[in-house]
C-alpha cells in the first residue's frame, strides 16, 4: 500500500494537470501572446486553457480553430504570433476599429485557414504576398481597412477562393493577371465574387482578366481610377450578375457584346468617359438596374430597346446627350420604379399614359427641352421638369418645375404593443422590451430596386434575418430597421439594430456569434438587395460590473489559490477519488437505462448525438408546458404518424408539435437519421425544423408554426381563404421552389415522397412551405441516379413510374407536384369517386380552344377571364410534369422559372416584389448555384464555427 499511494497521487497530479490544460502548449503560448498585444480582451481569457471557455476560441483535439472576436472593442495590434495556431481555420475579428498595424506575414503559415475576415478594422500597409500561401482559403474579406500598395498577385494561388472582397481600402497600380509563372486574379476560376470597389486602381482592365471558363457573378471596380476600354471577355462571363465599373476613367466604346449577359440584374457604367453609340442590350431580361449617366456618348434618339428591358426597375441615363420624344409606352414596364434623363435633349410632349397605380414612383426630366405635360392620372408619380421649356411660361403654379429630394422615414414599428419608458441608455425594442441593442449598418452595393419608401423591402429583410438568428439559435429577440438612404456611390445605407433575448445585453459569445452571422455572409438576404456588407459598432454593454481586474492580478490570483487549494484538497481529492469513480459508473448505468441518446451508438461515443444543424432539443416537461399539457385547445390535426399541438415557447415563439403515436415510433436510429436530416434543409419555402424530443418514451418533432393551414384546406374552402389566380401561382412558385432547393441544392439530395396539398402549409403572408418529411429519402449514392426502395406515397399523387419500377428518383416529386398543380386550377381531389384528375384533364383538354377548354372542370373562384395571364403555359407544366415517364418530365428548377415568368405577367397590376426572383433557381444544375448568396461549397460549411447552414 506504501508503494501504490504515491504511484496514484502521481497519476492523480497527472490526469488533474491535463484536465485543467487541454489546449495544446503551442496553442497556448500563441494566444497568450495575442492576449498580451491586445487591450479590452474578453474576462474570462484567464487560466491555462483557452479550450474550456475563452470567449470567441472554438478547438478540436486541443487544438484552436476558430478565433471569432467581433465587435468586441478590442484595440492593438495582430501578432505575428497567430502564425503558431497552425490547425486554425476560421479567423474573424471584424468590427474592432482600433485593431490597426500591418497584416502580419505570419499570417501565411495558416495553411488550414479557410475564412479570413478583418472587415471594418484598422489595418493598414501592405497585404501580404504571404497571403497566397493559404490555400484553404474560401473566404477573404478585408474590405473597410486602410491597407495600401498593389493587390498581390499571389492572390491568385488561391485555387479554391469564392469570396474575395479588398474594397473601401487604399489600395493602388494595375489589377494583376497571370504572366507565366507569376500568378493572377484570372486563375481564380472558381471565386464568384470580386469586390474591388473604392480603392485607388489604376492602369486598364485587362483583357485576359475575363474568361468563360469562370463562375463571376459579381464584378465590382466602382470609384477607382482605372483607364482605357471595357475589356470585351466581360462578355463571356455568362454568370454574372452584377457590373459596377462606374466613376472611373474608362474610355472608347462600350462592348456590343455585354448583351450576352442574359442573367445581369445591375450594370453601372456611369461617370466615366466612354464614348461612341450607346450599346444595345437587347435581350438582357433579367436588368433590373441600368445607370450609364455623365458619359459621352454620341447623340442617339431615344433608344426602342430600353422597351424589351421587361424587368426594368431604374434607368438613369443622366447626360448621355439622348434626344427625341419619349415613348408612352415606356411607362408601361410593369416593374418601373424611377426614370432619371436629367441633362439630355428629349423633347416633345411628356406623356406617361396610366402610370398611376404601376409601381412608378419617380421622373427626373430636369434641364431637358419638354415642352408639354399631359397630367392624366399621375398623382402618385413625382414628375420633376425644372428648366424645360414649359416651366419657363408664367401663370398656375406646376409642382412639377421644382425638385423634392425622395427620402424614406421607415423605422420597424412596435409589434402590437405600446414602447417602453427606457432608463439609460437602453431602447425599446420591437417587442417594446427595454434593452441594449447591438447596432450597425448595412450597405447594400447594388441594390435592384430604387423606391426606399416601399416599406415591402424593409418588412422582408426583417423577416429573413430573425430567421437567419432564429436558424443558428442566437440570443435575438428582434431587429430594428431604420433610416434608408443613398450615399454619394448609389450604396443603399440602413441601420440596423439587433436585440438580445430575455435579457437587457448581449454576452461576448452572443456577440460574436451574430457579427460572424453578418460578416460571413451567412445571413442571405433577398435577391433585389445585392451584394451587401456589414458595419458594425463595437458592443459596449457586455455587464463586466464595470471594472475589469489587470490580466497580471488575474493570474498572480489563480497561481496563488493553485498552490494553496491544491495543497488542502489533493488528500481530500484522492481519498474521494475511489468513492467518485463508484458512484460515477452507477450513474452512468443509469442513465444509459434511462436516456435514449446514450444507448443510439454505444459502440462510438461521439456519434451518439444527433449532429444538429440550427435545432436543438427539447425535454418532455418543455413541450408539455408549452402546449399546456398537450391540451384539447392546442390540437390542430393529426395524421399517420400522430397528433400536432400547437405550443408557445418562454420567448413567444410559437411552435407545432408532432407526437407520435406508440405505434408510429421508430427505432432510435431511424429516428437520429431524420432529424440530422431535417436539420439540414433550411430554407423559406420548407417548414423549418426547430428541435426535438426523445424523452420519457416520447418521439417529437418541433417545427415553426405555420398559421393559415393546409393549401388542401384553402383550396375546398375551409380555412375561409379566397385564392385568386395570382395568389395560386405565388403559391405553386413557393412550393416549387423548395422542391427545387431539396433535389439540387440540399446535401445530400432529398426526394421528399409524398408532395400533396396536405403537406403544404401557408404562412401568414400566403407564402408556401413543403412540410412533412417523414417519408424523404436523402440520395447519398451520387454513383446512382435512383433509390431502389419500397413503394411509399399517397394514391392520387404517386409516380406510376415509380409503384412499378419501386425505382425512386426526383421525378416522382415533379409527378406529384404536377398533380398539385392540377388540383389548384380545379379544386378537385386527385382521385374521386373512380375519377383520376390527371386522366380526366387528359380527356378534356383543347389547346385550340380558349384556355384550352377547361371552363366546367376549374375551380370557379379563381374567377376566369379576369385575370388568368399564363393559365394556358400552367396547364401545360403541369401535364409534362405528369407524363408517364420520368424522363419525359422537367426539373424543378425548370418548373420554378415558368412559373416565375406567368407570375410576372399575372402580377403587372399588384404590388411589386422581385421581378427576378428566379435568380435563385435559374439555370440550376447539381452542384452549379445560381443566387449570389448560396453557400455553394462544401468547404464554406466547414468555415462555420457552429453547426453549417445549408445552401437556400
Amino acid at each position: 500500500m506504501g508503494e501504490i499511494m504515491p504511484l496514484l497521487l502521481l497519476l492523480l497530479c497527472n490526469y488533474l494537470f491535463l484536465a485543467k490544460a487541454a489546449t495544446s502548449n503551442g496553442d497556448f503560448i500563441g494566444l497568450k501572446a495575442l492576449m498580451d498585444s491586445w487591450q479590452n480582451t474578453p474576462p474570462n481569457w484567464v487560466g491555462s486553457d483557452p479550450c474550456d471557455g475563452w470567449d470567441g476560441i472554438k478547438c478540436s483535439n486541443s487544438r484552436v480553430t476558430s478565433i471569432t472576436l467581433s465587435s468586441t472593442g478590442l484595440t492593438g495590434e495582430l501578432s505575428g504570433d497567430v502564425g503558431s495556431l497552425s490547425e486554425l481555420e476560421t479567423l474573424d475579428l471584424s468590427y474592432n476599429k482600433d485593431i490597426t498595424g500591418p497584416l502580419p506575414q505570419a499570417i501565411g503559415n495558416l495553411k488550414k485557414l479557410s475564412t479570413l475576415i478583418l472587415v471594418g478594422c484598422g489595418f493598414n500597409g501592405p497585404i501580404p504576398d504571404e497571403i497566397g500561401n493559404l490555400q484553404e482559403l474560401v473566404y477573404l474579406s478585408l474590405n473597410s481597412n486602410n491597407f495600401n500598395g498593389q493587390i498581390p498577385a499571389s492572390i491568385g494561388n488561391l485555387s479554391k477562393l469564392y469570396w474575395l472582397d479588398l474594397a473601401e481600402n487604399q489600395l493602388n497600380g494595375p489589377i494583376p493577371v497571370s504572366n507565366g509563372s507569376i500568378p493572377g486574379l484570372d486563375k481564380l476560376l472558381h471565386a464568384k465574387h470580386f469586390h474591388l470597389g473604392q480603392n485607388k486602381l489604376s492602369g486598364i482592365i485587362p483583357q485576359q482578366l475575363f474568361s468563360s471558363e469562370m463562375a463571376l457573378i459579381h464584378v465590382l471596380f466602382e470609384g477607382n481610377q482605372l483607364r482605357g476600354s471595357i475589356p470585351s471577355s466581360l462578355g463571356l462571363v455568362t454568370t454574372l450578375e452584377v457590373v459596377r465599373l462606374d466613376g472611373n476613367m474608362l474610355s472608347a466604346s462600350v462592348p456590343q457584346n455585354l448583351n450576352n449577359l442574359t442573367k445581369l440584374h445591375d450594370l453601372f457604367l456611369s461617370n466615366n468617359k466612354l464614348s461612341g453609340s450607346l450599346p444595345n442590350l437587347t435581350g438582357m431580361s433579367s436588368l433590373n438596374y441600368l445607370d450609364m449617366s455623365n458619359n459621352s456618348f454620341v447623340p442617339t434618339d431615344f433608344p426602342p430597346w430600353f422597351l424589351t428591358l421587361e424587368s426594368l426597375t431604374t434607368l438613369v441615363m443622366e447626360n448621355t446627350q439622348l434626344q427625341g420624344q419619349i415613348p408612352t409606352s415606356l411607362f408601361s414596364l410593369g416593374y418601373l420604379q424611377t426614370l432619371m434623363l436629367k441633362g439630355n435633349k428629349l423633347n416633345g410632349t411628356l406623356d406617361i399614359g396610366t402610370a398611376d397605380g404601376n409601381h412608378l414612383r419617380r421622373i427626373d426630366l430636369e434641364s431637358n427641352l419638354i415642352g408639354d405635360f399631359k397630367q392624366v392620372g399621375v398623382s402618385d408619380v413625382q414628375v420633376i421638369l425644372k428648366d424645360n421649356p414649359i416651366c419657363y411660361e408664367t401663370g398656375e403654379d406646376k409642382t412639377y418645375c421644382s425638385v423634392l429630394q425622395p427620402n424614406s422615414s421607415y423605422t420597424t414599428p412596435p409589434k402590437n404593443c405600446l414602447p417602453s419608458t427606457c432608463s439609460s441608455d437602453q431602447i425599446s425594442s420591437p417587442n417594446c422590451e427595454c434593452a441594449y441593442p447591438y447596432t450597425g449598418t448595412f450597405i447594400f452595393r447594388s441594390p435592384s430596386f430604387s423606391d426606399l419608401g416601399n416599406e415591402t423591402y424593409y418588412v422582408s429583410l426583417e423577416e429573413s434575418l430573425m430567421h437567419s438568428f432564429q436558424s443558428h439559435n442566437l440570443p435575438v429577440d428582434s431587429v430594428s430597421l431604420s433610416n434608408a438612404t443613398k450615399n454619394a456611390v448609389q450604396y443603399l445605407e440602413l441601420s440596423l439594430q439587433v436585440f438580445p433575448s430575455n435579457q437587457d445585453h448581449f454576452n461576448r459569445t452572443g456577440i460574436s456569434s451574430v457579427g460572424f452571422v453578418l460578416s460571413n455572409q451567412t445571413f442571405k438576404p433577398q435577391p433585389i438587395f445585392g451584394p451587401f456588407y456589414f458595419d458594425g459598432e463595437a458592443y459596449q454593454h457586455f455587464g463586466d460590473n464595470g471594472h475589469r481586474e489587470s490580466k497580471k492580478s488575474r493570474n498572480i490570483g489563480i497561481i496563488i489559490g493553485a498552490a494553496v487549494g491544491g495543497s488542502v484538497l489533493l488528500v481530500l481529492l484522492l481519498l474521494a477519488g475511489v468513492y467518485a469513480f463508484c458512484q460515477k459508473k452507477r450513474a452512468e448505468k443509469a442513465l444509459e437505462q434511462s436516456n435514449p441518446f446514450r444507448r443510439w451508438d454505444s459502440r462510438e461515443s461521439h456519434n451518439s448525438i444527433p449532429q444538429l444543424q440550427g435545432a436543438r432539443v427539447f425535454s418532455f416537461e418543455e413541450l408539455q408546458k408549452s402546449t399546456k399539457n398537450f391540451s384539447q385547445d392546442n390540437d390542430v390535426g393529426s395524421g399517420g404518424y400522430g397528433k400536432v399541438y400547437r405550443g408557445k415557447l418562454p420567448n413567444g415563439q410559437l411552435i407545432a408539435i408532432k407526437r407520435a403515436h406508440i405505434e408510429t415510433m421508430q427505432g432510435a436510429l431511424q429516428f437520429k437519421a431524420e432529424i440530422e436530416l431535417l436539420s439540414r434543409v433550411h430554407h423559406t419555402n420548407l417548414v423549418r425544423l426547430i428541435g426535438f424530443c426523445f424523452d420519457q418514451g416520447e418521439q417529437m418533432l418541433v417545427y415553426e408554426y405555420v398559421p393559415n393551414g393546409t393549401l388542401k384546406d384553402a383550396i375546398s374552402g375551409k380555412s375561409g381563404i379566397r385564392l385568386d389566380w395570382v395568389r395560386r401561382l405565388k403559391i405553386a412558385l413557393g412550393a416549387a421552389k423548395g422542391l427545387a432547393y431539396l433535389h439540387e441544392l440540399a446535401n445530400p439530395p432529398i426526394i421528399h415522397r409524398d408532395i400533396k396539398t396536405t403537406n403544404i402549409l401557408l404562412d401568414e403572408r400566403m407564402n408556401a412551405k413543403v412540410a412533412d418529411f417523414g417519408l424523404s429519402k436523402p440520395m447519398v449514392d451520387t454513383e446512382k441516379d435512383h433509390i431502389t426502395t419500397q413503394v411509399k406515397g399517397t394514391m392520387g399523387y404517386l409516380d406510376p413510374e415509380y409503384y412499378m419500377s419501386q425505382q425512386l428518383t426526383e421525378k416522382s416529386d415533379v409527378y406529384s407536384f404536377g398533380v398539385v398543380m392540377l388540383e389548384l386550377i380545379t379544386a378537385k381531389k386527385p382521385l374521386d369517386r373512380g375519377k383520376y384528375i390527371v386522366i380526366e384533364i387528359k380527356n378534356v383538354i383543347d389547346q385550340t380552344k380558349d384556355l384550352y377548354g377547361l371552363h366546367e372542370i376549374v375551380d370557379p373562384v379563381i374567377g376566369l377571364g379576369t385575370n388568368t395571364k399564363g393559365f394556358e403555359k400552367f396547364v401545360d407544366i403541369a401535364m409534362s410534369c405528369v407524363q408517364e415517364s420520368g424522363a419525359d418530365r422537367p426539373s424543378m428548377s425548370y418548373v420554378v422559372r415558368e412559373i416565375e415568368n406567368m407570375l410576372q405577367q399575372a402580377r403587372s397590376n399588384t404590388t411589386f416584389e422581385s421581378p427576378t426572383t428566379s435568380s435563385s433557381y435559374d439555370d440550376i444544375s447539381k452542384g452549379s448555384y445560381r443566387h449570389p448568396y448560396i453557400t455553394e461549397s462544401p468547404d464554406l460549411n466547414a468555415a462555420l464555427p457552429y453547426p453549417k447552414i445549408e445552401p437556400m
